[in-house]
C-alpha cells in the first residue's frame, strides 16, 4: 500500500473557457515551484448495480496514465470536511502495467478498515465495473512560504455511463491538494481564484457524479447531522468542528436548489444558515474580527436571500391546502353559497402567492451560483482551519478558547437555558411579539443543545433535547400562522377578504395549540439540565 492514507483537498469547478487563464494568475505563479505536467488519464469505478459502495459514500477505482495502473479506495467524507474542503480516507496500490486493465486487488483492500464493506459489495453477483472517467489533467506543484506544499490540478473531460443509454456529462475543475503542511493555505489560495476567476465551490466528487448518471437518481437534500466533536478538543476546536458541520449542510444542498424545485432544497439550506450563525454567535465575543471577516455579513445576506422563498413554500404547499381544509370543516352544514365564498378567495391568493415564488426561487438561485456563496464556503472553512480560531496567543480569548469542550459548552447552555426557562411558565398568556422573541431563545437554546449533546451522551440528554424539540414545534407552528397571515396581507389588500380570513385562521391555530403547548411547556420544566 503507497501513498497517505488521506486526502485533503479543496475542489472547485469553472467553465471551460476559463481552465487556460487559471495557470497564469499572479497568485498561482508566485507559488509555483516546478513545471506542469499534464497527463490523459482514465479510471473505471466499480459498485453494484444498486450502488452498494455509494450509498456508504465509497469509492473503488482503478486509473490508468499511459500504462500505468493504480488501484484506489476513498471511505466517506471525515470531520475535517467542509467549506470547500474534501477530507477522505484514501488507499493506493501501483498494480502491473499493460495495455489491458488488471484485475481488482481486493486482498490489499481487505487490509484496509474499509475492507470487510467492499468485500460484501465485491460478493454480490452483479458487483462489476459501473462507470467511467476521461480528462486531462494539468498538474502544477505549489509551495508556500510557511512551506506547506500543495499541488493544483485542472481536470478538463467526461463522466460516461455504459450502454444501454452512454449518456455523458461533462466536467471542468479543479482540485487544490494538499502534500503536506497547513490546510488554511488551500482556502487562502482558493478565496484568492475565486476573487479573479468564475470559480464555484464543487461539493461532489467524480464518483458521486457517475453514479447519479448510472442511476439517475437526483441527490436528496442534506438534513443537519450531529457534531462529530474531537475527542478531548477544547473549545476552539468543538467550534470549529460545528462550523464545518453547518457548512456542509449548507454547501451539500447547493446543487439541488439550483435545478429542482423541492422546497426542502431551500429548507435545509436556511436551517444550515440559521445553524452557522448561532454558532458564530457563541463564538463572537472571542474571535478576533478580522478572523470572522465578513462571514456573519454574509450570513446575513443569504439568510435574506433565502427567506422569501421559504415563506412563500410553506405558504402555497403547507398553508394553503390547509385552509382548504379547516374552511371546508367549518362551513360544513351552512349554504353552498356560503362555503363556495371561500375558494375564489384563496384561489386569487394562491395566483398571487405562485407568482411571487417563482421571482423569490430565482432570487436564491442567483444568490447560490453567485462568487458571494463561494466566498462565504470557503471563508467559513478558512476560520474552521485557522488554529484557535484566530484569537492572539496569552489573551484572554485565547485562554477561554482552550479550556475542555464539555465546560465551554456546559457554561453556554447553562446561560441560555436559565434566560429560556424564565419565560416559558408564561408562554400561554404572552402576546405575539413577545412570544416570538420567546420562540427566537429556544431556537438559540436549541441549535446549542444539538451542537454539544455529542459531548453529553445519555438519556438525559435525548430527553431534554426531545422535550426542547417538541416545544418549539408549538411555537413554530404559531409562527407559522402569523407568517401567514402577514403573507396573505401583503399579497392582497391588508383589507381584503383573504387577509381578514388568514387572520381569523391565526387565531384559530393559536387557540388550537392552547393545550399542546402547556403540556409542551410543563415537559420541557421537568426536563433536567444534562450538562449538569
Amino acid at each position: 500500500m503507497a501513498g497517505s492514507p488521506r486526502e485533503l483537498e479543496i475542489k472547485l469547478r469553472l467553465p471551460r473557457a476559463a481552465a487556460a487563464a487559471l495557470p497564469r494568475q499572479a497568485v498561482v505563479r508566485a507559488l509555483q515551484r516546478g513545471r506542469a505536467r499534464t497527463e490523459t488519464l482514465s479510471a473505471t469505478y466499480f459498485d453494484t448495480d444498486d450502488g452498494r459502495l455509494a450509498r456508504n459514500d465509497i469509492a473503488l477505482r482503478l486509473r490508468r496514465s499511459g500504462r500505468a495502473w493504480v488501484q484506489t479506495v476513498k471511505g466517506p467524507a471525515l470531520d475535517d470536511a467542509g467549506g470547500g474542503l474534501a477530507a477522505r480516507a484514501e488507499y493506493e496500490w501501483t498494480l502491473a502495467a499493460g495495455a489491458r486493465m488488471p484485475g481488482l486487488d481486493l486482498a490489499a483492500v481487505a487490509a484496509t478498515p474499509l475492507g470487510k464493506r467492499v468485500a460484501r459489495a465485491a460478493a454480490k453477483a452483479s458487483f462489476g465495473a459501473r462507470f467511467t472517467t476521461n480528462f486531462r489533467r494539468t498538474t502544477i506543484p505549489l509551495a508556500f512560504p510557511d512551506g506547506t506544499r500543495a499541488s493544483l490540478c485542472i481536470d478538463v473531460g467526461e463522466v460516461r455511463a455504459p450502454a444501454p443509454g452512454r449518456r455523458r456529462r461533462a466536467f471542468c475543475e479543479v482540485e487544490i491538494e494538499l502534500a503536506d503542511g497547513d490546510p488554511l493555505r488551500l482556502f487562502e489560495l482558493a478565496l484568492a481564484l475565486v476573487d479573479a476567476l468564475p470559480l464555484a465551490v464543487e461539493a461532489r466528487s467524480k464518483a458521486a457524479r457517475g453514479h447519479a448518471l448510472v442511476t439517475g437518481s437526483p441527490p436528496r437534500p442534506a438534513t443537519a447531522a450531529d457534531v462529530q466533536m474531537p475527542e478531548d478538543g477544547d473549545a476552539s476546536a468543538a467550534l470549529a468542528a460545528i462550523v464545518r458541520n453547518c457548512l456542509r449542510q449548507i454547501g451539500a444542498n447547493a446543487d439541488g436548489l439550483a435545478v429542482d424545485d423541492d422546497p426542502e432544497w431551500i429548507h435545509q439550506m436556511r436551517v444550515g444558515v440559521r445553524r452557522l450563525r448561532s454558532c458564530l454567535a457563541l463564538a463572537r465575543r472571542l474571535v478576533p474580527p478580522a478572523a470572522l471577516g465578513h462571514l456573519e455579513d454574509d450570513l446575513r445576506w443569504l439568510a435574506a436571500a433565502l427567506g422569501p422563498a421559504r415563506d412563500l413554500d410553506v405558504f402555497v404547499h403547507e398553508t394553503l391546502p390547509a385552509m382548504r381544509q379547516a374552511s371546508g370543516h367549518a362551513t360544513a352544514g351552512t349554504p353552498a353559497a356560503a362555503v363556495s365564498t371561500f375558494e375564489p378567495v384563496l384561489a386569487s391568493l394562491e395566483e398571487h402567492a405562485r407568482a411571487r415564488l417563482d421571482a423569490a426561487r430565482r432570487d436564491a438561485r442567483d444568490a447560490v451560483a453567485s462568487k458571494r456563496m463561494s466566498r462565504l464556503l470557503l471563508a467559513g472553512g478558512a476560520l474552521a482551519a485557522t488554529p484557535g480560531l484566530g484569537a492572539s496567543a496569552g489573551s484572554a480569548e485565547a485562554a477561554a478558547l482552550a479550556q475542555p469542550a464539555a465546560a465551554f459548552a456546559a457554561s453556554i447552555l447553562g446561560r441560555r437555558h436559565r434566560r429560556f426557562a424564565k419565560r416559558v411558565a408564561g408562554l400561554a398568556g404572552m402576546p405575539p411579539a413577545e412570544r416570538h422573541r420567546t420562540r427566537i431563545l429556544a431556537k438559540r437554546l436549541r441549535y446549542a443543545t444539538e451542537f454539544f449533546a455529542p459531548l453529553f451522551p445519555g438519556r438525559r440528554t435525548r430527553a431534554y433535547r426531545m422535550a426542547l424539540a417538541d416545544l418549539q414545534a408549538v411555537l413554530g407552528t404559531l409562527n407559522d400562522a402569523a407568517v401567514a397571515a402577514a403573507l396573505a396581507a401583503e399579497l392582497g389588500d391588508p383589507a381584503s377578504p383573504g387577509a381578514a380570513l388568514f387572520a381569523g385562521w391565526a387565531a384559530a391555530r393559536g387557540e388550537s395549540v392552547a393545550q399542546p403547548l402547556e403540556r409542551a411547556c410543563r415537559a420541557f420544566a421537568r426536563a433536567s439540565p444534562f450538562w449538569k
